[in-house]
């Protein structure tokens, strides 16, 4: 795999930084939209949301 690799012209160096990164942003998105669905249906009325159903 190395060795097929290196036959290209253009490569880049990926920093250790950005793979924990990526991993931190990934959780933080799915944390926030979580937290803000939860938050939304909490804030309903109960008596609307059956009576609408």
């Amino acid at each position: 795999m190395t060795k097929w690799l290196q036959t290209y012209e253009y490569r880049i160096e990926i920093q250790w930084w950005v793979v924990p990164a990526a991993a931190l942003a990934a959780i933080s998105i799915a944390l926030a939209t979580v937290s803000f669905q939860a938050i939304k249906v909490a804030c309903l009325n109960p008596a609307k949301t059956l009576r609408s159903e």
